[in-house]
């Protein structure tokens, strides 16, 4: 019983901490069951981390595009790339224990730098940024969405970083951008599940349901209350729980 309320908590958490940086939290979820619910069957699991990735961002999408935070320019030239690319990752067939090894170091490496960052103060945060030409930007978006698919998750831990520390967008636009990323990726990754009837959804709806008011919490402080070097620390955070889940998966 003490697991099953520690895992309320740890929804709402997670999904609070994701939220406040555009993210859905697929990363946080799956850790959370392999750690204290690894009863329930890996498909069912995996598509109730993949529902509320969509929830999730999708809320984080609208109070940040709400608050002004939403560069649509920007997050277009990331997206059209993205989703095709995300679509013959699923495809691909990797050796996963190096894949996960590699993207372990190099997510604890973006964690660590952010963590460094001085970037993005208390105030606007938008000093030196610049958008990327559109061919780098196409590029970035075809990598990241290989690599999100063929990992399976909504691609944002890898996404925000760049646009931070290559001073692409401020944190609060990262946020926005990754939101929206987050949102269709995992969209695409549902409708495959429904056209190839994968989809399980089992007995989680309660903390599912908690997992849906922590993002509704989480981004309406980041989209309105939390200042860009605050965001920064939160994403070094989430990007921490991702390295923890990806380290899960090697043991």
């Amino acid at each position: 019983m003490h697991e099953a309320y520690y895992l309320l908590i740890g929804f709402f958490v997670v999904a609070m901490l994701y939220a406040s940086v555009g993210h859905g939290g697929a990363t946080g979820y799956l850790a959370l069951l392999t750690l204290m619910a690894s009863s329930v069957p890996p498909q069912e699991a995996s598509t109730t981390a993949l529902i509320l990735n969509t929830v999730v961002s999708g809320l984080a999408l609208v109070q940040f595009a709400l608050a002004g935070h939403f560069p649509a320019r920007l997050a277009g030239s990331f997206l059209v790339a993205s989703i095709p690319a995300a679509f013959i990752g699923g495809l691909v067939k990797v050796p996963l224990w190096l894949f996960h090894l590699l993207l372990t170091v190099g997510l604890a490496m973006a964690a660590l730098r952010l963590l460094l960052f001085q970037g993005g103060t208390a105030s606007a945060g938008a000093d030196g940024v610049k958008s990327p030409a559109l061919p780098t930007a196409l590029g970035v978006g075809a990598g990241v969405g290989l690599i999100s698919g063929i990992v399976g998750i909504g691609g944002g831990v890898f996404l925000s970083p760049l646009l931070i520390l290559l001073k692409w967008a401020t944190p609060r636009d990262t946020a926005g951008v990754a939101a929206s990323f987050v949102l269709l990726n995992s969209l695409a990754g549902l409708l495959a599940r429904v056209s190839t009837d994968k989809l399980v959804v089992g007995s989680l709806w309660l903390p599912m349901a908690v997992a849906i008011v922590g993002g509704l919490v989480g981004s309406y402080f980041g989209a309105r209350r939390l200042v860009p070097s605050a965001l920064n620390r939160v994403l070094a955070v989430v990007l921490a729980i991702a390295c923890g889940k990806l380290m899960l998966t090697l043991l």
